[in-house]
């Protein structure tokens, strides 16, 4: 018995190290995530870095932040992408809290290129159930649910989350929305007089972009360029913005009880402008945008 006490212990041992020499830093930080390079220039030009980390093919960013210690690092486009970059940060950092900065579709009529959006929660939209056609006509949606009208034949749907916090393991909770964290909320809505872009070295906008905290954001895998489809987005959700990377940073962090907010900044209308889409004319703008805002929540953020 006591040799196996000891083998056990051994392991116990060796697992732990094993783990600790896993871990690429003790600092607790805030991760700064952004999906694709244009996004995170603004944010490393502003950073006094400490050293750069490159693990699972991501090139991570220790650092300091307007006073704060942090991690700056890329998702990867997409909504995997950007869950499994959230969860390896989270099992190699001593994360504290998860921001998101990037750019964004616009779905509600009121912004315009070049706003800000600030979301108080995030929707996996596109988490779906392609309905049968019924004999009469309409869609026959069987056993589920029907949370929000359909586009067409798709209904949004919940998604499943497992975490710690219920009662037995492999229990699942439902969710449809995740609410970002309402402190984190609290500080965005305060920063004032913050300095937004409204021209490139391409173009210049007809109006100055605005900061707007509160309302809803939406991800799903789809990259959308459709006037129809983004009329149905804000009819059915008031939302926002839409993107394909948010939410699913949400539904991490929200299983992992950690804190997270994200800023959007609108580079095009998600196919409700006049023309062919405006990413490519705006995406520097917005980038830019939306980390000029997240810059002025750090300053904000005691």
């Amino acid at each position: 018995m006591k040799k196996r006490a000891l083998a056990a212990l051994a392991l116990g041992l060796f697992v732990a190290a094993l783990a600790a020499a896993q871990a690429l830093d003790a600092t607790p930080r805030i991760a700064i995530m952004s999906a694709f390079g244009p996004e995170i220039v603004k944010l490393k030009a502003n950073a006094q870095v400490e050293k750069v980390v490159v693990a699972n093919g991501r090139s991570f960013t220790l650092c300091k932040i307007e006073g704060k210690e942090a991690v700056l690092f890329l998702s990867g486009e997409s909504m995997v992408n950007a869950a499994m970059s959230a969860r390896f940060a989270l099992d190699n950092f001593a994360i504290t809290h998860i921001l998101f900065s990037g750019i964004a579709g616009g779905v509600n009529p009121g912004l315009d290129i070049g706003d800000v959006t600030v979301p108080a929660r995030w929707a996996e939209y596109q988490e779906s159930l392609y309905a049968r056609a019924a004999a009469g006509g309409g869609y026959d949606l069987g056993w589920h649910k029907e949370l929000y009208p359909g586009f067409g034949m798709a209904y949004p749907q919940e998604v499943e989350v497992t975490h710690g916090r219920l009662a037995k393991p492999d229990d699942i909770e439902k969710k449809f929305w995740f609410d970002v964290d309402p402190a984190l909320l609290a500080v965005a809505a305060k920063i004032e007089d913050v300095q937004l872009a409204s021209s490139t070295d391409k173009a210049k906008l007809s109006h100055e972009p605005k900061l707007v905290v509160g309302g809803s954001g939406l991800s799903g895998q789809a990259f959308v360029d459709n006037a129809e489809y983004r009329a149905w987005a804000f009819s059915t959700f008031k939302a926002d913005c839409l993107d394909m990377e948010s939410a699913a940073v949400a539904h991490v962090a929200y299983a992992a009880g950690v804190p997270f907010i994200a800023f959007r900044s609108l580079s095009d209308l998600a196919g409700g402008g006049p023309g062919e889409n405006e990413e490519a004319t705006f995406f520097g703008l917005a980038a830019d945008n939306a980390a000029e805002v997240l810059l002025a929540f750090l300053k904000a953020w005691n």
